[in-house]
Parts: structure tokens; sequence; C-alpha cells
């Protein structure tokens, strides 16, 4: 269980305030507002910015002393950041070691995880050599391959035409519902909110207001701002 709690980070005269918690295995969309605190959000999760008060923590344990690459997540970004003069499988391989000093069982990983997510064909490729939908591939099988359970996602599709945005949702979904994977997500599709989510969580004014099935998530919603953000992303 992921658990935010009483999160507080000051940035100029901004003032974030984050709670709530997350069981193990949801799918949880980020929405709300540009502006309004999402991707912050994400970032103080996975330790690239600090709270100044509150904790981060995983089943009681807290996070905040641990380096973003010391805590237990796999976070995929609209940016895939591939290496250029490394391989599919080399890039791949990065989500294992570092150093790129695989095991035999660590390569057969590898091969898995590219057959999962329909790249296997082109292991020996180099990212210039791709389509912006196979970089986000290789991008997702980089962080399934990581033994994580948690995936952080920020909007890494947004940019893709949306069959294939569509495509790679469900990719998602799947990957992550045959691992009991917990997935937080920011986007600003409400589409695809519904299409994999099983939680919302609408930040709004630097505050995470409303956490819910995504089934409330619905422009008849008692709350005005979110009836408004959601009219707004549905017309």
């Amino acid at each position: 269980m992921l658990h935010v709690a009483n999160v507080q980070y000051r940035y100029h005269k901004e003032v974030f305030k984050f709670d709530f918690m997350l069981e193990d295995g949801r799918i949880v969309a980020l929405m709300g507002p540009s502006g309004s605190g999402k991707s912050t959000l994400l970032a103080l999760i996975a330790g690239f910015i600090h709270p100044e008060s509150g904790n981060i923590a995983i089943n009681d344990v807290s996070l905040l002393n641990q380096e973003p690459h010391l805590r237990p997540f796999a976070m995929l970004f609209q940016e895939h950041n591939l290496f250029s003069h490394l391989t599919v499988r080399e890039n791949i391989g990065l989500g294992l070691h570092p150093g790129l000093k695989l095991t035999v069982a660590q390569k057969g990983q590898v091969i898995d995880a590219a057959k999962q997510v329909g790249i296997d064909e082109l292991l020996d490729r180099t990212p210039e050599k791709l389509s912006g939908g196979q970089k986000q591939r290789v991008a997702l099988a980089r962080c399934f391959v990581q033994p994580h359970r948690i995936w952080l996602l920020d909007e890494p599709f947004s940019a893709l035409d949306p069959i294939l945005r569509d495509e790679m949702l469900m990719l998602v979904k799947r990957l992550a519902d045959d691992r009991q994977i917990t997935v937080v997500m920011v986007t600003h599709h409400i589409s695809d909110a519904k299409a994999i989510a099983t939680d919302f969580i609408f930040v709004d004014e630097y505050k995470a207001l409303i956490h819910e099935p995504i089934i409330q998530l619905s422009a008849q919603h008692s709350n005005e701002k979110l009836r408004a953000f959601v009219k707004a992303g549905t017309s």
C-alpha cells in the first residue's frame, strides 16, 4: 500500500498538499487542470523533489530518505529517455542492471519483456530506426522488466495518435493485471482514465481534492470543479 500522508511542498508562493492511500493492484488516474500539481505529486512520490513535511511510505516503511533510484518504482514518461547509442536489447536491459552486466536468466527476461510488448524482432535495432510507438514500447518493456510493484506514468502516451495510444493503454492494463502491479498515471484524457483506471484522484489548486472509483468520474459529480473538468474534457 502506498500512503502519501499529509505531504506539504512549497514552490515559490504555491503550497501543495496531498493526502491519500492507494491499495495494491489499483490503476489510479491522476487528473486535473494544467498546472494543478499532478506532475509535482508524481515527482514527490518518485523522490525527484522532497516535501517540507509529511511522509511517503509503502507498507508503513518511509521512502523519504531514499534516493529516486533506490525507491521501489518503475517510471515511464512522455519522453521515453532511450539511449541512442544502445540497442533495444540494451535499453531494456538497463532496467535490470545499469552496467548491463546481465546473467543468462536476465537476458532471457529482456527477450520475454520484448515479446510481451511486441518488439522481440527489433532487439538489435537502435532507437533511431524505430517509430514513436516502437520507442514507447521499448520504454514500457524496460519499465515492465523491473521487479518493482508500482509504476509511475507521467502522460507517457499523450504524443501518440489516438489509435496507438489506446493500444498502449490496453497493453499497460494487461501487463499490470497479469502481475498485480499498482499504476499511478498522470493523464489529461478522460477517455484514457475510463479505459484502464480503477480509481481516479482529482488534483486542483495544488491539492488532491477527490479520490474515488473511476465510475464516479462523471459530468454529474457533486463537486462543481470536477463537473466542469469532465465537461471540458468530453466536449
